[in-house]
């Protein structure tokens, strides 16, 4: 595999992202829904109590993110995966453009390496301006005081921003996982919104399967559980055997899933 076209093929796509509404769309759906979750907050007189610091995010802003995390898990991670993930392949079948993406100096290999690159990293990147925008959010709306942990614990506010942080962070793993899954099914079916769709109904799936009464090996081997791992950060002794746990099984669906999509690239008759 040779660096040069791979860092070719990713600034090609990242050229195309910038160029396509759908990505800097979700990029802007993620800077602006913390803000208008703030909002809606102060201009109603009920509070999300049914979530973890669902109770305190008018005492403090910085139990904004965590809520917002809460709601995230549920459905919007595995979007964020899978809105760019789930159309980089099968953007080539639609437009049939494979005969000229390929060429003798950017073979299979590095295309699928590049675009699963640019994937990942946009998948981070959308994580990472939702955290931004909601920790902004909650201490614009509500102000920069302690926390109360999950263990009746006060954290002062420069040791709950990192723990806020560090929770965030937890959820770059099966969010790439989710992207993996993304681009198998783009690969597999050659649809974009099979790819975009499907992963976001499989994570939904997973949701529901987390509250029916399954041994917990099972339930640790569903990729959405692997978003509630920050729990144990947010403790006063700290417990990281669920984070440890959650990358093992990220990694293990992105292997698989790769490889899979991988396989099914290279025997796939791409000449017209």
């Amino acid at each position: 595999m040779r660096t040069r076209a791979v860092l070719a093929v990713m600034r090609a796509e990242s050229i195309k992202l910038a160029a396509r509404a759908p990505a800097p769309g979700v990029l802007a759906v993620c800077a602006a829904t913390p803000f208008l979750f703030v909002w809606a907050l102060r201009i109603q007189s009920s509070l999300p109590e049914d979530t973890l610091f669902g109770r305190a995010v008018r005492e403090t802003g910085l139990a904004t993110p965590l809520v917002v995390l809460g709601f995230a898990a549920l459905w919007a991670f595995p979007v964020l995966a899978s809105s760019v993930a789930g159309d980089l392949f099968s953007a080539e079948d639609r437009d049939r453009t494979w005969p000229t993406l390929l060429t003798r100096s950017c073979g299979r290999r590095e295309v699928f390496a590049g675009k699963v690159i640019v994937a990942a990293v946009f998948a981070c990147l959308a994580t990472f301006l939702l955290a931004a925008s909601s920790i902004f959010a909650g201490i614009l709306a509500f102000g920069y005081s302690p926390l109360v942990d999950l263990s009746g614990a006060l954290l002062l506010p420069a040791a709950a921003v990192e723990r806020v942080a560090l929770a965030w962070t937890t959820t770059l793993p099966p969010t790439i996982g989710f992207a993996a899954i993304a681009v198998l099914v783009s690969v597999a079916t050659r649809s974009s919104a099979a790819g975009i769709g499907l992963p976001v109904v499989l994570g939904l799936a997973m949701q529901l399967a987390l509250y029916v009464d399954a041994p917990e090996v099972v339930r640790r081997l569903l990729l959405s559980s692997a978003f509630d791992a920050w729990h144990g950060l947010l403790t006063d002794q700290p417990y990281y055997r669920p984070l440890i746990y959650s990358v093992f099984v990220s990694v293990a669906y992105c292997a698989a899933c790769l490889a899979a999509s991988y396989a099914l690239l290279r025997r796939r008759d791409i000449s017209s």
